[in-house]
């Protein structure tokens, strides 16, 4: 009896998972073909086959469903409702601060270019929409205090630019680092992806490493 309780709860679980994939899944195609303030649950429901109600119950609210929205295109291609390994995880296992920074690199140009489309909803609805402003603010300061981490990481190296708070650091990545300096550089003038991710790799290393830190000595630290 035991084990058929269990069983019924796991595939109601995946039942659950399923249907609120399908509905950020439907929030996202509509979401980036007409907007967050044209996109409406009902609209959501219908693209998903779903009741509205559902989406209440699966994911929330429509402020809700955008930053679910968001972690979904946050994920790798073919890994529906999964989030990239967590930026403190990756910074962790680098041997040297040269891999730390080139994480860091990685882990930013990565994510803008699978959320670029997002994070422009999230620019234009957070104008006139305080919950999405809200969600916007609250994702910036998570970001903020993840690059905190990595400037930590490299102090403990020994490898962060003297004269250089680890807060001072985290502000400098979050910066260069800002959904809309991408979406400035690549989607509005033109910038290749890979002349972005070397134009940020270059910057990146240039404000936080000590001289030498990241070079062939550096990789030793």
């Amino acid at each position: 009896m035991v084990e058929v309780l269990i069983n019924a709860k796991s595939r109601r679980e995946a039942q659950t998972l399923e249907t609120r994939t399908l509905i950020v899944r439907a929030a996202l195609r509509l979401m980036l073909q007409r907007g967050y303030m044209c996109t409406t649950l009902g609209a959501i429901a219908t693209e998903a086959g779903v009741a509205v109600q559902t989406i209440y119950n699966s994911v929330g609210g429509k402020s809700a469903v955008l930053s679910a929205v968001l972690d979904l295109a946050a994920a790798h291609p073919g890994e529906a409702d999964a989030h990239p390994a967590p930026l403190r995880n990756r910074v962790a296992e680098a041997r040297t601060a040269a891999e730390i920074v080139r994480i860091l690199t990685d882990w930013i140009a990565d994510l803008n270019v699978l959320t670029s489309g997002v994070h422009r909803v999230i620019a234009q609805a957070a104008g006139v929409d305080a919950d999405i402003a809200e969600l916007e603010t609250r994702r910036s300061a998570q970001r903020l205090i993840q690059f905190g981490e990595v400037a930590s990481a490299l102090r403990s190296r020994h490898s962060l630019r003297g004269g250089v708070s680890d807060h001072e650091a985290a502000a400098t990545v979050w910066a260069l680092g800002h959904p809309q300096a991408y979406r400035s550089l690549v989607l509005d003038l033109g910038w290749s992806d890979d002349a972005y991710r070397s134009w940020l790799g270059k910057a990146l290393r240039g404000a936080l490493s000590l001289p030498g830190a990241l070079g062939d000595a550096g990789d030793q630290i």
